[in-house]
């Protein structure tokens, strides 16, 4: 017959296709099971960040310089990127990814800038952003929600 073998159910190295899907035992952290849809180029971006994320955690030290205060720190950080890029784990959309992405980059920069692992508050006042006349608080929400900065996205989604 002229048509071709179906693909084999051993993939390189005889283990299987499924093991493509699989966790290695460097990533069980659990991330790279989850970044089966991007580019290789943006899964290296967020694998790069997620290791990045614990490596800052291992050496991190608190502003008072309390051991106490050091590891609640430590621990918030490790949680706060598992939770986050859990909770993103099947985003496929690539505007989307880069806006975590850069939310991701911006805490860093934050964090490491003012050596305060938690997201800094933003404070408007309920009523603070401009309106035109008629509008209503749910206008006024629409522009608080677009006046977040960056680093805040996903906060209010986590805590």
């Amino acid at each position: 017959g002229g048509r071709p073998p179906p693909p084999s159910p051993v993939g390189p190295g005889g283990r299987g296709l499924a093991g493509r899907n699989r966790c290695t035992k460097a990533e069980s952290g659990g991330l790279a099971c989850f970044l089966p849809k991007m580019t290789p180029v943006t899964r290296q971006e967020v694998l790069g960040l997620y290791r990045k994320i614990f490596r800052i955690a291992k050496k991190w030290q608190s502003a008072s310089g309390r051991t106490e205060e050091t590891l609640q720190e430590k621990e918030y950080i490790k949680n706060e990127a598992k939770t986050l890029f859990r909770k993103n784990k099947h985003v496929t959309d690539p505007e989307l990814i880069k806006q975590c992405i850069e939310e991701c980059q911006a805490r860093i920069e934050i964090g490491l800038h003012y050596n305060i692992p938690y997201p800094r508050p933003i404070h408007l006042p309920p009523m603070g952003l401009a309106h035109k006349q008629g509008r209503t608080l749910r206008h006024q929400e629409k522009l608080r929600k677009i006046s977040k900065p960056i680093y805040l996205k996903s906060h209010d989604d986590v805590s």
